[in-house]
């Protein structure tokens, strides 16, 4: 009921989170089913040409998969859905970014030095593992076991969990423990390793200029911070969102759309005042309760909590409203795409998983076949990004609040004695003094307290260092009035990981039929992300219907609505099962009696019940059916029914 009245403030969207009133299966029996059903799943998947192995006639290369028609109109749909649902309704500014990036930009943001996994290999035929999934996969056997005791299994699930967090040491020290060995051949494994995830390339001719294909979309945004916030008429806060492409070398990619080196990002860099990070529309969602596993439910191994986020922000669970508020619209946007409910959870990074310079960061999962699936990130990334490309760029990225009436603020003057810095420091003196008006208030307050206590400090400025002591300096802290404040915005960050989005829509889609004639599987994806809006149908290949399909192939276009026209020569039973197998909603029947009174039969896939309707009002009822302005329920009560298809299957 929360989630509803939540949904009730988004007018214009509001239509298109219709909950599913199918009974929701619980957690265990999802998980159940969609890993007894994996086998079925990829096969529907790959038949129909969702997707497949990309350069499959030449073995196919490990990660990279090419999206095949309905994948490519789902995809499209998905896409479409987020930024309707993100970009419009935020009323965010969109970029888009080059794939290609100098290397200086991802030195000053630490990915070339500190963009790694762990890996193990076998050293005898350099077949390689990531290490934390690897840990996981092991855990996972050995709980599974029937002689492992109880206290072991307790043990095996907090690593299990805490798998991502281990340190080289920590990793090496658990896997000599359990005596866990290379896959396949059983030898030992190597020493855990970092390998940088980044792809290398050159950038021009001359090979001087080093590159890396981006592996996120976010630097790109945060190089161009200054002409977004010029654009954007000098106001904060403000949102930046981007869908491209990311590039990863997965040590050991697998699982389809889950683990892949090549992925499309969905990311929004929402720049908000750091000393105020309340968020205007959060009394939408405050009254919503979405599962939280929090850092302490995890630790206590304990099922996640429901509580409001209202609760949630004002316990401190999550940092501020504005990282709970785009968690809600996350959960609302998940349900949207069909994801069930029970599918969902938040988990909260641990302390020693998350970033250094984050102060809170919660993942969106799905459960799917293979457990809990991260799928969106949300971060609090504070206002590292932008310090750091500042300092590296020398450039200001600073943002500006300008107060009603001045205000007295204390800030702590360097007091510098010129002439001691100067017979020191000689030409490179006007280099120090420049450095001091660049420090936060933060920074001179690190260097009052070393010169303090210890009576000197180090400064660094670019490769050089330069030592200040107690005669050269003497930081004081005074006050001044000021009419505006100056600062680097910090930077809240929904991350989308659109791939692994489809695949868990496509397995929470999987359904049986098992009260027709011969049980069969099909998806039900919601209409407005549906990969095909409509097929049309004629009943057989009698040409007196061909004016009639393309009657209504054409009007159901002009609606803007994807169809299919299946003219097979099979049965009509068939061809509705062909047209459910890939998530058409719904299937439009010409047949005889179009010829005589120009009507046709409409039907809708998850009930398999139709309804007798006017050609002329096909197009119009679809797309009110698609955008949920009309349900089918209203559509049996304007239209009479048709016959039961136990008759055509």
């Amino acid at each position: 009921m929360l989630i509803r009245k939540a949904m009730q403030k988004f007018p214009s969207f509001c239509g298109l989170y219709k909950m599913n009133s199918q009974e929701e299966l619980k957690e265990g029996e999802l998980e159940s089913f969609l890993s007894a059903h994996r086998p079925a799943i990829d096969d529907l998947l790959r038949r129909r040409f969702f997707y497949r192995p990309s350069f499959e006639i030449y073995g196919g290369i490990s990660g990279l998969f090419d999206y095949g028609p309905p994948g490519c109109a789902l995809k499209r749909e998905v896409e479409d859905l987020w930024r309707q649902h993100f970009i419009l309704e935020e009323d965010m500014l969109e970029l888009a970014g080059t794939n290609l990036t100098p290397e200086v930009v991802l030195e000053a943001s630490g990915h070339v030095a500190k963009f790694t996994d762990f890996m193990v290999k076998d050293e005898e035929d350099d077949r390689c593992w990531r290490a934390d999934k690897l840990l996981v996969e092991s855990m996972k056997e050995i709980i599974n076991n029937k002689d492992t005791t109880e206290e072991v299994k307790e043990e095996c699930r907090k690593i299990k969990s805490l798998a991502d967090t281990y340190k080289e040491e920590q990793l090496h020290e658990i896997f000599t423990r359990f005596g866990i060995k290379c896959p396949g051949s059983g030898r030992p494994l190597s020493y855990p390793k970092p390998f940088n995830l980044m792809f290398g390339t050159m950038i021009g001719p001359s090979g001087r200029q080093k590159g890396f294909l981006r592996p996120e979309t976010a630097q790109g945004i945060f190089v161009n911070f200054k002409n977004l916030y010029d654009y954007n008429r000098n106001k904060l806060p403000f949102a930046v969102a981007q869908i491209g492409l990311g590039f990863r070398n997965e040590i050991s990619p697998r699982d389809g759309l889950l683990r892949v080196r090549e992925f499309t990002m969905a990311e929004i860099e929402y720049f908000v005042n750091p000393s105020n990070k309340d968020h205007h529309k959060f009394q939408n969602v405050a009254a919503m309760v979405i599962p939280l596993f929090g850092q302490e439910q995890q630790e206590l191994q304990t099922p996640p909590i429901y509580i409001t986020l209202e609760e949630a922000v004002t316990r401190k669970i999550i940092n501020n409203q504005t990282l709970a508020y785009f968690m809600a619209r996350t959960y609302l946007f998940l349900r949207a795409c069909g994801i069930k409910a029970e599918g969902i959870r938040f988990r909260q990074h641990m302390k020693d998983e998350m970033a250094h310079y984050s102060s809170d960061c919660w993942d969106a999962e799905i459960l799917l076949s293979i457990g809990w699936v991260e799928v969106v990130g949300h971060a609090d990334r504070s206002c590292y990004d932008l310090t750091k490309h500042a300092e590296k760029s020398k450039k200001n990225l600073l943002a500006a609040e300008t107060y009603p009436q001045p205000r007295i603020v204390d800030f702590i003057d360097m007091k510098p004695n010129k002439g001691v810095m100067g017979a020191a420091f000689k030409a490179k003196n006007q280099l120090i003094l420049a450095k001091f008006q660049e420090l936060s208030e933060l920074e001179k307050a690190s260097i009052k307290h070393a010169i303090e206590e210890h009576g000197e400090y180090e400064l660094t400025i670019g490769e050089e260092s330069f030592k200040l002591t107690r005669d050269m300096i003497k930081p004081e802290v005074t006050q001044k009035s000021v009419s505006q404040e100056t600062f680097y915005p910090s930077v809240i960050e929904p991350s989308f990981g659109i791939g692994r989005i489809i695949y868990s829509i496509l397995e929470h889609a999987f359904r049986e039929r098992t009260n027709v004639k011969e049980a069969r599987s099909y998806l039900y994806i919601p209409p407005v992300i549906a990969p095909v809006k409509c097929c049309v149908l004629p009943l057989s290949k009698n040409p007196d219907f061909d004016q009639f399909v393309d009657q209504l192939k054409e009007t159901i276009k002009r609606k803007s609505l994807s169809c299919e026209v299946d003219d097979s020569s099979t049965t009509i039973g068939k061809k509705y099962a062909r047209c459910d197998e890939i998530g058409i909603p719904f299937a439009v029947t010409v047949d005889f009696q179009t010829v005589s009174d120009h009507t046709v039969t409409l039907r809708e896939t998850l009930s398999m019940t139709q309804v007798r309707i006017p050609l002329e009002n096909v197009g119009k009822v679809i797309q009110k059916l698609v955008f949920s302005q009309m349900t089918w329920e209203n559509v049996q009560c304007t239209y009479p029914a048709f016959a039961t298809e136990g008759s055509t299957n």
